[in-house]
């Protein structure tokens, strides 16, 4: 097995395979008019659009077939949608190679010719036809797609394209996800170091079967923590968060999040405790909806009182698949869609999380994380091991987890530390397997792409501004070290940006340039499969929302406008873009 110790790993160069949605490596992947060479793929039962509807079984696939809207007829956006004229066609061009975004002019893409950048805006470019499916949306990650059967383990497929002698370690880094680690010193030196302080095991234990962790239930909160933090108290520290040297700073005495589970001996910091109110909001066609806002507490606190300026808040781990191409998204991709100052005049601006990338030391673009306080798998996968798990890594080598000068007895337990391996107590390469395994975790193959409900409820999300936020499509890096990932036409409607939420779902907490009020968009791919996969339906960063329709209505500040517009539907328009969400 190759020692892999990378920041992302250097995998061997794979021919890209000859599939539909990879026909980009080829230079046959994009346009109406798609010629690829070769053997066609076989399209999944129910999952592509296809002429004379989905297919009950997995058969040769005709690249461009497509399924028409009964009337036959073209649906078009309404003006001023996203879908519609851009408030920056109006706008003068920019010089050289730079194109306009939101927020100004930015630099175009470097890693494509002029022919591909062409390619590649034309088909990233929101549709305004909702008489059928899109070319290759099914494909929610291109060929990178699983077509598994739908069922609870269906996130923890691999890349479909992923080279046949990259399994092995894809299947050593899910062991280690999976691994339980135990207290130091152990008999098992290979699995020992865990806390002294910590909330889980296993990564596993967070994202069951690689999905969406649930909110506290009962004496059960694994999988959510409480992030503490406090804002800088001088110029000082100020300066370090502007420098971005700090995202903020922890409560002196509990760290940077609440350890609930401590090793044999030691006292755990504290327990979680949620409790909810029902609010009733009425929708314009009389239906009333019941929100859940959440009350969170800390109880049993075990080392004292926290700082009175330290604020807590709850997260929920995230599902874990597509991060690997993710974070092959072009930066200037991303950009592109910032509008700090809300240029354009749409009420909605978008930052980039700017922050440190450990490894280079240079800023980079934070994408993973509520917050998106993490530029990299690598380093969003070393956060845990340390602060969840109390694991060290060479990327984050705390031997004793989140503990705290203020607490000796945490600080004077052994670590898992063993000097045969290293300084560490998860060596390389335990740090590259896992991931490399979080990075080729595929995207499920869409459900339903091609109905006409489906589509209805597409145009509805369109309509209602949606994609302003929650952007569609893109296409990853051509450059990308690992080929599996590279040049894919992918489909996680997200703009990775932060944005303004409202008062509603503040936190209160500043990560970073990441204000109280602001979250990272997430990515929607996957979303129809939380109850298959999770065995729950609850979304947003604490899980307060019981189904699509709750979170929804919890958007508001830069989303109050699609909240309303969600808000005003009839019931059918709303089961519609219900049923569109459902199929992602």
């Amino acid at each position: 097995m190759k020692i892999l110790t990378a920041r992302f790993l250097a995998l061997p160069l794979a021919a890209l395979i000859g599939a539909a949605a990879a026909a980009w490596a080829t230079g046959d992947g994009l346009g109406p008019a798609v010629g690829v060479k070769g053997d066609t793929p076989l399209c999944p039962a129910g999952h592509l659009p296809h002429k004379e509807g989905d297919w009950s079984e997995a058969k040769p696939c005709p690249i461009s077939a497509q399924i028409s809207n009964p009337s036959n007829s073209t649906v078009n956006a309404q003006p001023n949608s996203l879908s519609g004229t851009s408030r920056l066609a109006d706008l003068p061009p920019c010089g050289g190679d730079a194109r306009q975004g939101r927020g100004g002019c930015l630099p175009a893409r470097d890693d494509l010719s002029e022919h591909d950048l062409e390619r590649v805006e034309t088909v990233t470019r929101p549709t305004s036809d909702f008489s059928k499916a899109e070319q290759f949306e099914a494909m929610s990650a291109g060929a990178t797609t699983t077509i598994a059967p739908i069922e609870r383990k269906v996130f923890q497929q691999f890349s479909a394209n992923l080279p046949f002698k990259e399994e092995q370690n894809f299947k050593l880094g899910k062991a280690l996800f999976e691994k339980l680690w135990v207290s130091a010193p152990s008999s098992t030196q290979a699995s020992d170091g865990l806390g002294p302080l910590y909330n889980a095991r296993a990564c596993e234990s967070c994202h069951p079967r690689d999905g969406r962790g649930r909110p506290p239930e009962g004496a059960d909160a694994t999988s959510t923590v409480y992030r503490l933090a406090r804002p800088p108290r001088d110029e000082a520290e100020r300066r370090m968060i502007a420098a971005h040297r700090a995202l903020n700073f922890p409560d002196p005495v509990y760290g940077a999040q609440l350890q609930d589970s401590a090793v044999p001996g030691l006292a755990a910091e504290g327990r979680l405790k949620v409790s909810y109110r029902e609010e009733a909001v009425p929708l314009a066609d009389g239906e009333i909806v019941h929100l859940r806002k959440p009350h969170y507490a800390i109880t049993d606190l075990g080392y004292g009182p926290m700082d009175p300026m330290t604020s807590v808040s709850p997260r929920v781990a995230p599902p874990m698949i597509g991060l690997g191409l993710i974070e092959m998204i072009h930066e200037a991709d991303l950009l592109v869609k910032a509008d700090p100052d809300d240029r354009d005049g749409d009420k909605i601006s978008g930052r980039p999380a700017l922050v440190r990338d450990r490894d280079s030391g240079a800023i980079a673009l934070g994408r993973f994380g509520w917050k998106a306080q993490n530029p990299t798998i690598r380093q969003q996968a070393a956060d845990a091991f340390a602060v969840d798990i109390g694991i060290s890594t060479p990327a984050f080598d705390s031997g004793h987890g989140d503990c705290t000068g203020a607490q000796d007895v945490c600080l004077e337990l052994p670590t898992g530390v063993q000097a045969r391996l290293g300084p560490v107590e998860a060596p390389d390469p335990v740090l590259g397997l896992v991931t490399f395994y979080s990075a080729n975790l595929a995207v499920p193959a869409r459900r339903k792409a091609s109905f006409p409900q489906t589509l209805q409820g597409k145009q509805l999300f369109y309509e209602a501004g949606c994609p302003a936020c929650h952007t569609p499509k893109y296409v990853t890096r051509r450059d990308a070290p690992h080929k599996e990932l590279a040049f894919q036409l992918i489909w996680p409607y997200s703009d990775f940006l932060l944005h303004d939420m409202g008062d509603g779902l503040a936190d209160g907490q500043q990560v970073g340039i990441a204000s109280g009020r602001e979250w990272r968009t997430p990515p929607l791919w996957g979303l129809g499969l939380t109850k298959t996969v999770s065995g729950h339906t609850f979304l947003l960063h604490d899980g307060r929302a019981r189904n699509f329709t709750e979170a929804i209505l919890w958007h508001g500040g830069e989303a109050e406008n699609a909240r309303t517009a969600f808000a005003a539907m009839s019931k059918d328009d709303r089961h519609a873009l219900l049923s569109f969400l459902e199929s992602l």
